[in-house]
């Protein structure tokens, strides 16, 4: 039985690599609609792999719910539209000559008609503020610029749940501000993987610690640096 109350519901999930490598290992939890939750735990806890399995990139043992339709139960189409998934690298989401063929991509390929295409377009990077860059080459963006249009591409296809990536990976002190700032302005339900737990504590509701493909921990988020019995346990810092 599935929560009315959750957009997002994983109950028991487990995945394995094709090498062997168990990466989950029984995972539940949910999200309810409007939420945002950070993923946090060491390289190699699972936290990526979880983000794949919400549309259906990857597929494990287990049950996995958007918005009440289970995952691996059939028709991907309106679950990938509901989830937005942004990778930790905005370059392996940009590939069109223009900033503004990456954002129009997806209605694009929803078959949207040429009118809807722009205003869509024009919609997701109002958002992310980055309207002056339309006609820009993605690769001449900065790392803070590529990562906003990154989001702008799955803005465009009106997502209602964003699952985002180590979003602040890699940002100098000011992107990373900016992007904080337009994370929390924005509506829609969030999951993010993260090892910047200050960004996690800002941002976000709850925190849930994974350590080797299992959950440690579901807690508030502010109070997750608060806790060094914790951060010990779950390999979030290096014990002295």
């Amino acid at each position: 039985m599935v929560s009315d109350s959750n957009v997002v519901e994983l109950k028991s999930l487990s995945f394995s690599y094709p090498d062997g490598r168990q990466a989950l290992r029984g995972i539940t939890f949910s999200v309810s609609e409007g939420e945002k939750v950070g993923l946090v735990g060491p390289n190699g806890a699972g936290k990526s792999t979880v983000l794949l399995h919400l549309n259906g990139i990857l597929r494990g043992q287990g049950e996995v719910h958007i918005d009440g339709a289970r995952v691996n139960g059939g028709d991907l189409g309106p679950i990938r539209r509901k989830v937005g998934l942004v990778f930790q690298d905005p370059d392996d989401q940009l590939f069109s000559p223009t900033v503004f063929d990456d954002v129009a991509f997806g209605p694009l390929y929803m078959g949207l008609e040429e009118s809807e295409v722009r205003a869509r377009v024009a919609w997701a990077l109002e958002q992310v503020q980055m309207s002056d860059h339309a006609m820009r080459m993605p690769h001449h963006l900065s790392l803070g610029e590529k990562k906003r249009v990154a989001i702008a591409t799955v803005l465009s296809m009106s997502p209602t749940i964003l699952a985002l990536d180590e979003p602040s990976a890699g940002l100098d002190p000011l992107a990373r501000e900016n992007l904080l700032a337009l994370l929390k302005r924005m509506p829609q339900t969030m999951i993010i993987a993260s090892h910047d737990l200050d960004f996690v504590a800002q941002l976000c509701q709850r925190a849930i610690v994974l350590d080797e493909g299992r959950v440690l921990a579901d807690v508030p988020a502010e109070n997750i640096l608060l806790n060094p019995s914790l951060l010990k346990r779950g390999h979030l810092y290096a014990a002295k």
